[in-house]
Parts: structure tokens; sequence; C-alpha cells
């Protein structure tokens, strides 16, 4: 529902400010559309005494560098970046080439990286 969705600039500070309105109505998870927003809502919810991920799980999204370095280590989504590269310039080469290529679009399998942002809800 949009009563759980919230609008933010792609920044830690949007993130915090995004997360801190999703915290006040008792959420238990946020999932972030990038790892600086989700960073954000890691502040958050410090800031608001709760422990991640034991009272809220938070997930970012891209898996940038230096995921694995933070307390704690943030539980993202990992774009295969080689695979949509690679299909990229294979297309543009094609295209130079004057093959016909079709247009529409690629889908890429993203994968869940876990790691200590994400925990089970607390039983109530």
């Amino acid at each position: 529902p949009d009563e759980y969705v919230e609008r933010a600039m792609f920044s830690l500070e949007g993130g915090q400010a995004a997360a801190a309105r999703l915290l006040e109505r008792g959420v238990t998870g946020i999932i972030c559309a990038s790892d600086p927003l989700a960073l954000g809502a890691v502040r958050a919810a410090r800031r608001r005494g709760l422990h991640v991920p034991h009272d809220v799980s938070v997930i970012g999204y891209d898996d940038s560098a230096f995921m694995t370095c933070t307390e704690p280590p943030l539980t993202t989504v990992r774009q295969p970046i080689e695979a949509m590269g690679r299909a990229a310039v294979d297309l543009l080469c094609a295209q130079i080439q004057g093959t016909e290529v079709p247009h529409g679009e690629l889908l890429f399998e993203p994968e869940l990286v876990v790691r200590g942002s994400t925990a089970q809800p607390s039983a109530a």
C-alpha cells in the first residue's frame, strides 16, 4: 500500500528522512532503492533507539563499494553490471556494423546479497 512507500532524494539524508517517516508507522523492514538511502535508513533507526537488524531490517540496492564495511554490513541487491555492460557494448557494436538490432528491453537477474542488516522480525 502507498502508506508504506516514501519518496526521497537519492542521498543518505534523503534515506534518513524517508525512513524516519516509515518508522513512525511501525514498520519492521525497509527496502531502499539505493545503498546510500539504506545507510540513511540505518541512521534513522539508530536515532530512534532501534537496533538493525533486531528491531528493523534494512535492504539497499546496488552492492556499492564498502557495504561489507558498514555496521552492520548492509544486505543489498546486486545488479549484474558486467553482463549489462557486455550486452550494451554488443548491441552498440552490432548497430555500428549496420546489423539490425531488436528494439525492446533486456532483462537481467539481480542477486540478493544477505549480510547483517536483515533478520527475522522479533515476536511481538
